[in-house]
């Protein structure tokens, strides 16, 4: 029998999970707080649940946890970065930030990913499954457990486009939110989409206060599309009014994120465009260099010509600020370090 996964219901349903096999509905508290607050691993640390009823969960529900493969830490600014592996083999990897304001954790909403945008190591390999919410929130806890301090900050943009795994991806937010378990407030999570139309109005539709982060890339359609996929469904017209939408519904800033790539889109003419692309809106844009991926011909932009650029945006009274590179040793880019791990695999014969 396939057992269930525990970790992705929310208190009302391990409630009624519980009445099912015979169990008072109170025992579902001590359950979820064992899960989502203390992080435990496996049903044999809940040590005021008794021993018939642990018996009971392990031959039916399952832990989703993974286990940590590999943590490389970068010595030039302590970022950290996690290979993770789930039961069925699936390899994610997730990303710790230190800053002033707290520990940030990147993770992963998909194992690869299907949206094929150019510069991103993630789609090299396509898309092999959605995550769960349990498996989002397994990023998490083991971070949370592994370095023993509190993970305050949430950014939803490694590995996979969280919006094409929707549903999970909300009932993520859900469990992460719940004051019952990590209570971490929206206002510190961040999702990123490569321009998904039709969900980021239905999110919006939500009025969850998370910050709605929009890897734009490229101020018009035609160069859009030569380095992202995406933008022969979505044109940026289309993506600027949901982004209104979004607004209009929540109040929330927008992100903007633009990786400069050199003589694609760093000039002087796509910094206007952009311009006049965000006039009117509250937002924030992102320059981040791209990282160099030995896949693709990308390379970063200069260091003279992003600060052209973003002085362009701040003199045109649009907000900017350039990403501050972290772990740029440690196989920074999005799906580096799974890739060349299962790569490595693949030549042991594993």
């Amino acid at each position: 029998m396939e057992k269930s996964d525990i970790m992705s219901l929310d208190l009302d349903e391990l409630k009624e999970e519980l009445t099912l096999i015979g169990e008072k509905s109170f025992r579902a508290a001590q359950i979820y707080e064992w899960l989502h607050v203390k992080l435990v691993s496996g049903f044999d640390e809940m040590t005021n649940v008794s021993k018939q009823l642990r018996d009971k969960l392990k031959e039916k529900y399952v832990i989703n946890v993974p286990n940590i493969e590999q943590v490389l830490e970068s010595k030039l600014d302590g970022t950290k970065k996690y290979l993770f592996s789930f039961k069925d083999g699936s390899i994610i990897e997730s990303v710790l930030m230190r800053y002033k304001h707290g520990n940030s954790v990147c993770i992963s909403s998909q194992v690869g990913c299907r949206m094929g945008c150019k510069f991103c190591a993630s789609t090299l390999d396509g898309l092999e499954r959605n995550l769960l919410p349990s498996e989002m929130l397994g990023q998490i806890y083991a971070i949370q457990r592994e370095i023993g301090e509190r993970i305050s900050n949430i950014v939803i943009m490694g590995s996979g486009e969280p919006f094409d795994n929707f549903d999970n991806f909300l009932k993520f937010i859900q469990l992460i939110t719940c004051e019952k378990g990590l209570n971490i407030s929206a206002r510190n999570i961040t999702v990123s989409t490569c321009g998904l139309v039709d969900k980021i109005r239905e999110l919006a539709d939500k009025k969850l206060q998370i910050t709605l982060a929009i890897s734009i890339h490229s101020p018009t359609d035609e160069l859009r599309k030569e380095i992202m996929p995406i933008a022969k469904k979505y044109s940026v017209n289309e993506i600027m009014d949901a982004c209104r939408y979004y607004y209009k519904q929540t109040g929330r800033r927008i992100t903007f994120e633009y990786s400069l790539i050199e003589d694609v889109n760093d000039s002087e003419e796509c910094a206007k465009a952009l311009i006049k692309l965000v006039k009117g809106l509250n937002c924030h844009i992102n320059l981040i260099p791209v990282n160099t991926i030995k896949e693709r011909n990308y390379k970063h932009s200069t260091r003279e010509y992003i600060e052209k650029f973003k002085n362009i945006l701040e003199n045109n009274k649009v907000n900017a600020t350039i990403r501050r590179e972290l772990g740029s040793d440690i196989n920074a880019a999005c799906g580096q370090l799974r890739k060349s791990y299962m790569e490595q695999t693949l030549r042991n014969g594993e």
